[in-house]
C-alpha cells in the first residue's frame, strides 16, 4: 500500500502497548474496536477508581459531617477543579473555576439544561432566532427545536459548503441581529471535521448572542481550551474520554450560571425551603438536584489523570496519524466511498463511509463476525445525512489505544463483505 506517512510515523502506530491498560481490549486481543465516537473503552485505572470510591469513601457527599462524607465531598471538589484545569476554565488569576463545573448525567442532559434555562434567561420569543449547524447530533438539535416550538422563535441552520466547512460568509449571514443563542458542535460525530468555533463565538457575541459548544467529540481527542474558543458554555460526556457511563459535564461562565434558573429541583440545590417557596443554592449546586453519581465523578477524574499521563498532545498526534492511515486504507477500496473530506488530517477520530450496494447494517453485522466493531446508521444526525443525500452510513472512529492492525482488520473485513455480496472483485 502507498501512504503519506513516513516510516517513523507508520512504525509509531503499528502496535499499541496501551491496549494492556484496558481490560476489555487486553482480554480480547483480536478485537478491533473502532467505535470510540460512541463510547471509549475504560482503562483499569478508571475501573479501579470507581471501586475504590465504594470501598473506601462510600457516603453521600455534601450531606454528612462525618469523615466518609467529608472525603466524598472533597473528591467531588477535586474533580471539579481538575476538569476546569483540563479545559482551560481558569479565572484571571489562573485558578480553576471549579464552581463553573456542573455535573449532569451526560452531554445530552447538559444541552437540555441549557436549552430550557437559556430560553428563559434570554426571554426567547417570536422574532428571535436560535442558530445551530446542520452537523448537530440530535442532542444539540432536538432541545432547540422544542424550545423554538414552545417560544415561537425561529431555528436557523449554518450549512456546510462543498468542502464540508462552515464558511465565514455563512457565519456572518446566518448569525444576525435576531440571534439570541448560537449552539454548535465543535467536532462532527459523522464527518469528523472541526468547526471554527472561535469565529462562530466571536460573531455570536458581536450580535449580542450567547454561544454554546457541544464538545462531546472534541474534548476526548484534541486540546480544548474554553477561553481560546471564546464560548459561553461547553458540554461533554465523561464516557467518551474513558470515564464511566452516566457522567456529563457542563462548563459555563460563572456570571451566566448565577443568572440562570434551575433545571431540576429537589434536595441539595436549595439554601432555604418554606411552605410557600425556596431559595436556590449558588451554582453549581443549583443545577445538581438530588444525589450525584459521586463514584462516577471520582472515576472520571481518574480518566483525566490517565490521559494527562499520556499527554494530550501525544494523544492528538497519534489519533491524527491513525485517521490519516484509516482514510488512505479506505481509499484503496474502489467499492468504498468516504463521506466527508478525503484528507485524513481533517478527520478528528471519526470517518463515515459507504460500501457500494451494501446496507450499512449488513456491513456492520458481517464485520462483527470478524471481531471488528464499527457503527452503522444515521449516527443521531439525520438532518445532516439528509442534507448530504444519505439515509445511513458506516462509521469507523479511532482512539489513542487503536493501532494500524485494527484498521488493517477493518479493511480485510470490508473486502470480505464485498465478496459475500458481489463475489471476488
Amino acid at each position: 500500500m502507498e501512504t503519506s506517512l513516513s516510516k517513523a510515523q507508520l512504525d509509531s502506530i503499528r502496535a499499541s502497548a496501551l491496549k494492556s491498560d484496558f481490560p476489555l481490549l487486553a482480554a480480547n486481543p483480536h478485537l478491533a474496536f473502532l467505535d470510540s465516537a460512541a463510547t471509549a473503552q475504560r482503562p483499569a485505572a478508571v475501573l479501579d477508581a470507581q471501586r475504590r470510591f465504594y470501598e473506601t469513601m462510600n457516603a453521600n457527599p455534601l450531606r454528612g459531617l462525618y469523615k466518609l462524607s467529608v472525603e466524598a465531598t472533597q473528591a467531588i471538589a477535586d474533580a471539579r477543579a481538575h476538569i476546569a484545569r483540563f479545559i482551560g476554565a481558569l479565572d484571571e488569576a489562573g485558578n480553576p473555576q471549579q464552581d463553573a463545573i456542573v455535573f449532569t448525567r451526560n452531554a445530552s442532559e447538559a444541552l437540555n439544561l441549557l436549552a430550557v434555562t437559556l430560553s428563559q434567561l434570554t426571554k426567547l420569543g417570536p422574532g428571535d432566532e436560535v442558530v445551530i449547524s446542520i452537523m448537530e447530533h440530535h442532542s444539540n438539535l432536538i432541545p432547540w427545536q422544542q424550545v423554538c416550538a414552545q417560544t415561537g422563535a425561529d431555528l436557523v441552520y449554518l450549512r456546510t459548503d462543498g468542502d464540508y466547512r462552515i464558511t465565514q460568509e455563512e457565519i456572518e449571514h446566518k448569525i444576525g441581529p435576531r440571534a439570541k443563542i448560537v449552539s454548535v458542535t465543535h467536532v462532527s460525530n459523522v464527518l469528523g471535521v472541526e468547526n471554527d468555533v472561535p469565529s462562530i463565538a466571536a460573531r455570536a457575541h458581536e450580535v449580542g448572542a450567547l454561544c454554546v459548544v457541544d464538545g462531546a467529540q472534541s474534548v476526548p481527542h484534541i486540546d480544548v481550551n474554553v477561553r481560546a474558543l471564546g464560548c459561553d458554555f461547553l458540554a461533554f460526556s465523561g464516557h467518551k474520554l474513558g470515564g464511566p457511563l452516566g457522567i456529563g459535564v457542563l462548563w459555563g461562565k460563572p456570571e451566566l450560571l448565577d443568572a440562570m434558573p434551575p433545571f431540576l429541583t429537589g434536595g441539595e440545590m436549595i439554601d432555604l425551603v418554606t411552605e410557600t417557596g425556596a431559595v436556590w443554592s449558588p451554582a453549581p449546586q443549583k443545577f445538581e438536584a438530588g444525589t450525584q453519581d459521586a463514584a462516577g465523578v471520582y472515576a472520571t477524574n481518574a480518566a483525566l489523570s490517565y490521559i494527562e499521563r499520556l499527554g494530550m498532545r501525544a494523544v492528538e498526534e497519534r489519533e491524527r496519524l491513525l485517521s490519516i492511515y484509516l482514510c488512505e486504507r479506505l481509499r484503496e477500496l474502489p467499492q468504498v466511498a468516504i463521506i466527508g473530506p478525503k484528507e485524513g488530517e481533517r478527520h478528528i477520530s471519526s470517518i463515515s463511509f459507504d460500501v457500494k450496494d451494501v446496507h450499512p447494517h449488513d456491513v456492520a453485522s458481517i464485520l462483527d463476525m470478524h471481531d471488528v466493531c464499527i457503527r452503522a446508521g444515521h449516527h443521531c444526525a439525520q438532518p445532516l445525512l439528509t442534507y448530504l443525500g444519505w439515509h445511513s452510513t458506516c462509521r469507523a472512529s479511532v482512539a489513542f489505544y487503536n493501532d494500524a492492525g485494527d484498521i488493517d482488520r477493518l479493511i480485510d473485513g470490508l473486502n470480505q463483505v464485498w465478496r459475500i455480496f458481489h463475489g471476488s472483485r
